[in-house]
């Protein structure tokens, strides 16, 4: 069975927390401080991997977390950085992330970070100064990101087939290719997508087998419509279709519900070229079958080649190949890069990333009592000891850098009062 869809959990390692350290030698009185940095937590990285061709590992194992940063010592010593830690994918896995963001993996050895390690707390070495000369406090490490992913994998084929189930499509993937999907001679639906290659004079064309779609399987009926989505990266359809069906039905009506379930599930796809296969040419006779073939080229035009095909006796299967190696475009392995028009080199592609969010407001929370709501201002509290007097009067320090202390004194703060940050409660006196 294909695995195309699944949903992972990823947690990136926390950063080390920074050392609270001082120098203690012999015949070395009042050392100084010597406590070493925190190691950063490590990335959660995806990987394509072309060795693999669907998604049933993460039916196995579904969270995934990356080693932490090391704690930093003593003797200004610094923590290790966790180890990222990489996950393989499949060529051709879309990746979505609960805010939207979309990751298209299609080449081998691509990769993207969807979780950075949590920043590490820094040593008390670092915040000595020449009136603080013997901090007793250091920053903690601070979480990595954390995230539900949800996969969904897209077959990179040059070529795929489509049509009515018991259209023809498997017998001739295996007549056209080395691919083995399941033959008998009666009426059964493909369960899932089959690749196989088509090799000519050096150059390969992968084929894509699609289970067979119904009426309404863009809107979800039948197995089809969990399988449209591979079709989208195509560069040809190869609309397979039945001059004898067994059911006795109208081969004209049977090619308006595929094309119209197709452009309902993607427009892009109407568009997409087109060959028609005209199958199982043996079992209808010779005039019948040219005939059909005239008929389907004069309503299609000049632009979709029809082709009368039998797989059994391997009618047209030729010429098949023909067209596919002719109307696939050939893809340049090695293109140059773009060029801007003043001779700039541009990058293949650029990355967006959303900035964080760096605003905070105050909240009146009751007597006494002021809120701080923001993100930026939360990760700060984070990384200090709430106990800690000399780590809270620093921190203090810094929200009067920030902005924070003039923003709860406009919302009516007044030295004594309680403030919260993050769910932590202290009282700030910044008279004191």
């Amino acid at each position: 069975m294909l695995y195309d869809k699944a949903r992972i959990f990823v947690a990136a390692g926390r950063g080390g927390d920074g050392s609270q350290s001082f120098r203690r030698e012999a015949h070395v009185p009042r050392g100084g401080p010597d406590g070493g940095d925190g190691g950063r937590g490590g990335d959660v990285i995806l990987r394509v991997d072309d060795s693999l061709r669907d998604l049933q590992t993460f039916k196995r194992t579904a969270h995934y977390k990356a080693p932490r940063g090391t704690h930093g010592q003593g003797a200004n010593r610094h923590g290790a950085e966790g180890a990222p830690l990489e996950i393989a994918v499949p060529p051709g896995t879309v990746v979505t992330t609960e805010d939207g963001i979309v990751h298209d993996l299609v080449r081998p050895g691509q990769r993207i970070v969807v979780a950075r390690g949590g920043s590490p707390g820094r040593g008390n070495k670092r915040f000595a100064t020449a009136t603080r000369q013997a901090p007793k406090f250091a920053e903690r490490g601070l979480a990595g990101e954390e995230a539900w992913l949800d996969l969904r994998l897209k077959l990179l084929a040059d070529a795929g087939l489509v049509g009515l189930p018991n259209a023809g499509k498997s017998s001739l993937l295996k007549r056209l290719t080395r691919a083995d999907p399941k033959v008998a001679d009666y009426p059964f639906t493909t369960l899932e997508p089959i690749l196989g290659t088509v090799e000519r004079e050096g150059r390969q064309i992968v084929l894509a087998d699609i289970p067979g779609l119904i009426e309404g399987a863009s809107e979800g009926a039948g197995l089809g419509h969990d399988f449209l989505a591979h079709v989208e990266r195509t560069r040809l359809l190869v609309h397979v279709l039945d001059l004898a069906p067994l059911d006795g039905s109208d081969p004209g009506a049977n090619h308006a519900v595929i094309e119209a379930e197709l452009a309902a599930h993607d427009p892009r796809l109407a568009a997409l070229p087109r060959i028609l296969a005209l199958s199982k040419a043996d079992l209808v006779p010779e005039s019948h079958a040219l005939e059909a073939a005239a008929g389907w080229q004069e309503r299609l035009g000049e632009d979709v080649a029809v082709i009368v095909t039998s797989s059994a006796t391997g009618r047209g299967l030729d010429e098949l190949v023909g067209l596919l190696f002719e109307r696939v475009p050939v893809e340049q392995a090695a293109a140059e890069p773009l060029t801007a028009a003043a001779g700039e080199v541009l990058a293949e592609h650029r990355t967006f990333r959303p900035a964080p969010r760096r605003g905070f407001h105050v909240e009146h929370a009751g007597p006494g009592t002021f809120r701080v709501v923001g993100e930026g201002i939360e990760r700060l509290l984070a990384r200090y000891d709430p106990d800690n007097e000399e780590a809270m009067a620093y921190l203090e320090h810094r929200l009067t850098r920030i902005g924070v202390i003039r923003a709860l004194q406009d919302a009516g703060f007044e030295a004594g009062d309680d403030v919260e940050i993050g769910g932590v409660v202290f009282e700030l006196d910044p008279g004191a």
